[in-house]
């Protein structure tokens, strides 16, 4: 498990991280969302042991990272800003990675790459945007970690290609557990893929919650109530977090187990009534509006 407790981590007098607590559990996949400047980048070279925070505790397994090998063998970082010694090959960086993280598996490195039409032997410096980040992510997998942290990770990746990663990562967590967390600030590209979300803005942790939880407990409704009467009887007492009106027609974000809401609204007349599966995007700006942000100004679709 990888916890941050309190964590604080300053750049002269911009607050990069600021009182971050996070609990990051083995074997899900951890989406850590905001727009760029809201701190991911940070916590992940925090939790990597590349920062040292100003104050607060960062462990990987109960154990402190920051200036601990032993501790950063269980964890490899792909950077956004992706570094590779000068005029090297994946061949060559995958040497260098091999003698770094005792459980790298050259074999599968060779597989992927070829599998993802990858000269391993063409220098680096000569690929596309995509191809290096192929080249980081398929490092990161074969390095055999307990823990890979991403930062943009689909970032410059085609469809296809994001769509192959993803499914490599879940081949590598359902094989061995792999804990992978993933930084982004874009929530759809995240939906299909992670279990738990936290959502940071201006260095801090506005939320962190179970995504099913999420999904389970809040339901998204159109309807169109008979009279004003109908309305007050179906909403009486209900956790409403949003309600907007167009027409009759009424577009209505309720907490609450969908059973719940469904037999609350039978207490009015509706000429129409059904409920809607919620994206990620609406259930954070539901849940971030209640606590007083509008996450639809610092997050991008």
């Amino acid at each position: 498990m990888i916890e941050l407790i309190e964590v604080n981590k300053a750049f002269d007098e911009i607050k990069a991280v600021n009182h971050v607590s996070l609990k990051i559990t083995d074997g899900e996949v951890f989406g850590l969302v905001g727009t760029n400047g809201a701190g991911k980048s940070t916590t992940l070279r925090t939790i990597a042991g590349i920062i040292k925070p100003d104050s607060g505790i960062v462990c990987v397994d109960n154990r402190p990272v920051y200036d601990n090998p032993d501790v950063k063998k269980d964890v490899f970082y792909i950077s956004d800003d992706q570094y590779f010694f000068p005029n090297s090959t994946p061949e060559d960086m995958a040497v260098f990675y091999s003698s770094i993280y005792k459980d790298f598996d050259k074999d599968k490195f060779d597989k992927m790459t070829t599998g993802f039409g990858l000269d391993t032997s063409r220098k680096i410096n000569t690929f596309s945007k995509g191809m290096k980040k192929q080249v980081s992510i398929l490092l990161g997998l074969c390095a055999g970690t307990k823990y890979l942290l991403c930062d943009e990770t689909f970032d410059g990746l085609d469809p296809v290609v994001r769509q192959g990663v993803k499914s490599l990562f879940a081949a590598e967590i359902s094989d061995r557990g792999l804990t992978p967390v993933i930084a982004s600030h874009n929530l759809r590209e995240l939906e299909d893929i992670c279990d738990h979300v936290g959502l940071l803005h201006d260095g801090g942790v506005v939320l962190s919650q179970d995504l099913s939880d999420m999904k389970f407990n809040m339901q998204k409704i159109q309807c169109v109530f008979k009279s004003e009467e109908d309305e007050k009887k179906a909403l009486e007492g209900l956790d409403v977090l949003i309600h907007d009106v167009r027409g009759r027609l009424h577009t209505i974000t309720v907490r609450g187990e969908r059973t719940d809401i469904e037999k609350a609204f039978k207490r009015g007349e509706m000429i129409f009534f059904e409920i809607l599966a919620l994206t990620l995007e609406e259930i954070f700006i539901s849940e971030t509006e209640v606590v007083g942000y509008d996450i639809r100004k610092f997050i991008l679709g």
